[in-house]
């Protein structure tokens, strides 16, 4: 049957305001299940204390989201996983610094691509290392602990979240700055196992990201913290020394956390994921966690600003990664 050209011209603006429609109803019927919330690393860590407390407030505006913990290639594994996964925005990643600079400067042969395979959302928070000795260490202060290094070559060890991640990355240029090459880096499968083992003393030195756990550690005594890479004081430990006062400003590293999306996620899903994160970010409670935590907020984080923070990290490291000559395969 031949169809009129009115006809013709209904049934065509029909098809086209069909993806408009799916679109509206994508957001309107999102979510109908629990969200599941992949951290890419051992419970423990910077990530872990961030990817709980999002989870927990943005029930009321998403509902459920379970956190699985992949940890593993310095965080490689869990963001893989995420990339791989349906992009429905039931599968998401607590990534940022660390996914991004991990494969797009230390791979030969990486997992995924972050820029394709990946879709920023927003940040959650921003996060600073500490560079902690366990006790018996007879180092009180970060210089003599490099005067320490230098009088025992080849006798210490430092424990880092995994090969890759920035802590290892902060630690190899510590060794750089400060001509203590001889420190032998030891990879965990995350912060916490490194905690762990730096407060028993199975490790001297550790570069962890600095959490609420790791403040109130260096306050019981059980680690001490010699150093942040904070750019100014915490503002819940003020009396840490930054790396930057004490003659290291290339030891001035913040490190982002956020939330991000396998490619072709529906760009009303991921707004829909970003305005409830600005929310929860919002939050006068979620803030001082922050805070408490010695970690600071995101100001009005969205899609495009988090993945211009993602590229500006990326070009910060690139060149520190070149001089070290670091790869990972």
């Amino acid at each position: 049957m031949k169809l009129s050209r009115r006809a013709f011209l209904h049934l065509a603006a029909g098809g086209a305001a069909l993806p408009a429609i799916c679109r509206t109803a994508v957001a309107q019927t999102y979510p109908t299940r629990p969200i599941r919330l992949v951290v890419p690393f051992a419970p423990g860590g910077a990530f872990d204390a961030i990817g709980r407390p999002w989870a927990d407030k943005i029930k009321p505006l998403l509902g459920t989201v379970v956190v699985e913990n992949i940890g593993g290639g310095g965080s490689s594994l869990g963001a893989a996983a995420v990339a791989r996964a349906r992009p429905d925005g039931y599968t998401i990643l607590l990534g940022g610094t660390q996914t991004h600079v991990n494969e797009t400067l230390l791979k030969s042969r990486p997992l995924y691509d972050p820029v394709k395979d990946l879709v920023p959302i927003a940040g959650a928070a921003l996060y600073f290392l500490g560079i902690a000795v366990h006790p018996a260490v007879p180092a009180r202060s970060l210089n003599e602990l490099i005067a320490y290094a230098k009088a025992n070559p080849g006798k210490l060890s430092y424990g880092h979240a995994g090969v890759g991640t920035i802590q290892h990355l902060t630690g190899e240029l510590f060794k750089s700055l400060t001509g203590t090459s001889d420190i032998v880096q030891v990879p965990y499968r995350g912060t916490g196992p490194a905690i762990t083992d730096l407060v028993a003393g199975q490790i001297p030195i550790g570069i962890v990201g600095v959490t609420g756990q790791v403040l109130e550690l260096h306050r019981a005594g059980k680690l001490r913290v010699l150093a942040v890479t904070s750019p100014t004081h915490l503002i819940a430990a003020p009396e840490l020394p930054i790396a930057g006062e004490l003659g290291f400003p290339g030891l001035t590293v913040t490190g982002s956390i956020g939330l991000l999306a396998p490619a072709g996620t529906p760009i009303e899903i991921i707004e829909q994921i970003a305005q409830a994160t600005r929310m929860a970010v919002a939050e006068p409670a979620y803030r001082q966690m922050l805070i408490d935590a010695g970690m600071e907020a995101p100001l009005d984080s969205n899609p495009e600003t988090f993945r211009q923070s993602l590229a500006a990290d990326v070009a910060l490291w690139a060149p520190v990664v070149k001089s070290l000559e670091l790869k990972l395969d």
